[in-house]
């Protein structure tokens, strides 16, 4: 850990005594369509965490129906459904985020499984979704891997054993790794990959934006990386093309795991890529993830470590 700072792991902190957790639930229609919908997929996997950790699911409509119309998690009295979202469910979900822990209505976080193409995927809703998650600190979760790792991470974190049925989503000796920082963040981001640099070198291969990768590489040699093998392979910067030459990477299948630090206070000039990495992200809705700010993140390497244990 970087000396005098202190890196948080989990979750904001609830007062009092702890409480089941909320999470926020929504899909657009691709995803929970047909009976092999990844809305499905994901739940038939992860309904058995779901269930042990009795986690409230905050449903918008039509994904409520769609779940209870495949029959998963029948009679499970934490599955609440929500209005449809033409009548304001997402808009509550977004509400519910930003209110505090020790409040009845909180949410502490959102699975929004997402349709890049769909047009509901860019409404007013969804886009605040998403931002209020990451001003929060809160996950926000928009692929099925995403959403299969994230109730293994909190199965990990309530000290339940690992469910083998997922461990290749954990397996960093196969996989690439993206490293992105907007400017206000890219501190945190040095002090996330310091208080994990054993972790994230053991992925197959790091890349990163062109700034973001220059200061990850310098600081990887001081702690003892090879000054002659660059920690991360360097892209353009971002608003020089870095974030689609990655997004090329994710829908290619060759990078699937994305921690993109957000600073989700400013406009940015090159926005566009910016959503265009993300929607390649949620393309590959079955192999990549994505964790937008340095709390998600260091809740997801803390219990990777300790599921590796």
């Amino acid at each position: 850990m970087v000396e005098g700072v202190s890196v948080a792991t989990t979750l904001p902190p609830r007062a009092g005594e702890p409480r089941t957790l909320r999470f926020g639930l929504a899909a657009n229609r691709l995803h929970h369509a047909s009976a092999d919908s990844a809305c499905f997929d994901w739940l038939r996997v992860s309904a058995s965490g779901i269930e042990a950790l009795e986690i409230e699911l905050h449903v918008v409509g039509r994904t409520y129906d769609a779940i209870a119309r495949e029959g998963l998690l029948r009679g499970y009295e934490g599955l609440i459904r929500y209005p449809y979202g033409r009548e304001g469910g997402l808009m509550k979900l977004v509400a519910r985020v930003t209110a505090a822990q020790n409040d009845a209505a909180s949410l502490d976080g959102a699975i929004y499984l997402v349709d890049p193409v769909d047009p509901s995927s860019i409404f007013p809703e969804a886009l605040a979704l998403k931002r209020q998650c990451i001003t929060h600190g809160r996950p926000f979760i928009s692929t099925m891997a995403g959403a299969i790792e994230w109730i293994e991470v909190e199965r990990i974190h309530a000290g339940l054993r690992p469910d083998r049925r997922v461990d290749s989503l954990f397996d960093c000796a196969n996989q690439c790794l993206a490293l992105i920082a907007h400017d206000a963040l890219k501190d945190q981001m040095l002090q996330f990959v310091h208080h994990h640099f054993d972790l994230l070198s053991s992925f197959n291969r790091r890349v990163a934006t062109g700034t973001t990768g220059k200061l990850l590489n310098e600081m990887a040699v001081r702690l003892g990386w090879p000054a002659d093998k660059p920690w991360t392979d360097r892209y353009l910067s971002g608003p020089m093309g870095g974030d689609a030459q990655i997004a090329d990477l994710v829908l290619d299948r060759r990078c699937q795991r994305v921690i993109f630090f957000e600073d989700p206070h400013v406009a940015r000039q090159h926005e566009a890529d910016i959503q265009l990495l993300e929607r390649a992200v949620r393309v590959a809705t079955r192999e990549a993830t994505c964790a937008t700010s340095p709390v998600v993140a260091h809740r997801w390497a803390t219990a990777a470590v300790k599921r590796g244990r």
